[in-house]
């Protein structure tokens, strides 16, 4: 993983406002933040799942600025970034978070079973504790050059397919739900039908990278494969980086309901100090003005108004849930991505 398991929480490289978003320090990767010239200033660190850097990086300018006006203290803002199950065994092994903003919930349920965040820790935030959602859509290079339109295309021969490890990336965990819901619709409900589709797909695959920043990377930078499968936001924020005529979105026909939920880390803010403010970081995501920031780093807003503003950015797709369609992550977890679950029995190296 990106991130070392353990962390003084003022043993990280602080960015001043406006640096970019990664940095390293000690061996710690994917980390950043805002500086704040108090000693006595309140440090906070979001330990965060890799697409979000952009998104942190706005929101935490925008925090920062309405907690010094409500308390005239500037907060000290760090946030880490990897896989989000590596994020979350980090935090079970040590790393200091205050806050988790992780890419499914099953991965703060790992945290809650250590005892670090209270149990009940999706209903103290509305909608599930999820102020944000996203789906998952295809990168393909300018031209569509493999035609790729819907999940079909990606088994055919001679494509190439980047997706993340779904053992330690949140986000390719959503990809394989998203490509079984369309192979069981392909397949009239077959589960082996669904399997061999699911087989044919990973055999496409050339590289498992750790997280989808690194997939992001392979695709965009190293120039590997005909198309990524990831998050839609990640998905905007290649083509706003790269400038026009490189790459273009295709949204297939069916897709996920991605919620990426958030919650304080119990234990550790009351050791911190950082309760009020930890609580208070996370609530203000629901705000107008942040979920302003939301929509303009390509995360589908849950503010109505907001919603509206950035709805071109956001095709209407089919969008198939974990609750209602998997049973929960608790039964889609190890039935799909524990030892000996559908995708090990579907992927093996050099397929």
């Amino acid at each position: 993983m990106r991130n070392a398991f353990t962390l003084s929480r003022r043993r990280a490289l602080t960015l001043a406002a406006g640096a970019a978003p990664l940095a390293a320090f000690g061996g710690l990767a994917g980390l950043g933040g805002i500086a704040a010239q108090a000693a006595d200033a309140p440090t906070l660190l979001n330990v965060s799942y890799d697409p979000t850097a952009a998104l942190y990086a706005a929101y935490d300018k925008l925090f920062a600025d309405y907690w010094t006006k409500k308390t005239g203290v500037t907060p000290v803002l760090h946030y880490s970034h990897g896989g989000s199950g590596a994020q979350a065994r980090a935090v079970i092994e040590g790393l200091q978070a205050d806050v988790v903003t992780l890419a499914l919930s099953y991965d703060i349920d790992a945290i809650a079973k250590t005892g670090l965040i209270a149990k009940n820790w999706q209903s103290r935030l509305p909608l599930n504790s999820t102020p944000y959602t996203s789906t998952i859509v295809f990168l393909v290079r300018a031209g569509n050059p493999k035609g790729i339109k819907d999940w079909d295309d990606l088994v055919k021969p001679g494509v190439q397919v980047i997706t993340p490890n779904p053992k330690t990336s949140g986000g390719a965990r959503w990809n394989v739900l998203a490509a079984w819901a369309y192979a069981l619709k392909l397949n009239n409900g077959n589960v082996d039908g669904a399997k061999t589709f699911l087989k044919a797909f990973f055999a496409n695959v050339p590289v498992l990278d750790a997280g989808a920043h690194g997939s992001t990377l392979t695709f965009t930078q190293r120039g590997i494969g005909d198309v990524l499968v990831g998050w839609e936001n990640d998905a905007h924020l290649s083509i706003k980086e790269a400038g026009p005529g490189k790459f273009e979105i295709v949204a297939p026909s069916l897709s996920i309901l991605a919620e990426p939920p958030v919650s304080i880390v119990d234990k550790n803010v009351a050791k911190h100090g950082t309760t009020e403010i930890a609580t208070e970081y996370l609530k203000y995501l629901y705000s107008p003005e942040a979920q302003d920031v939301i929509g303009a780093n390509f995360y589908r807003p849950r503010n109505k108004a907001a919603a509206a503003k950035y709805a071109s950015q956001f095709p209407n797709i089919e969008l198939v849930t974990v609750e209602k369609n998997f049973g929960g992550w608790s039964k889609a977890q190890p039935e799909f991505f524990g030892d000996g679950g559908i995708f090990d029995q579907v992927y093996s190296k050099g397929t």
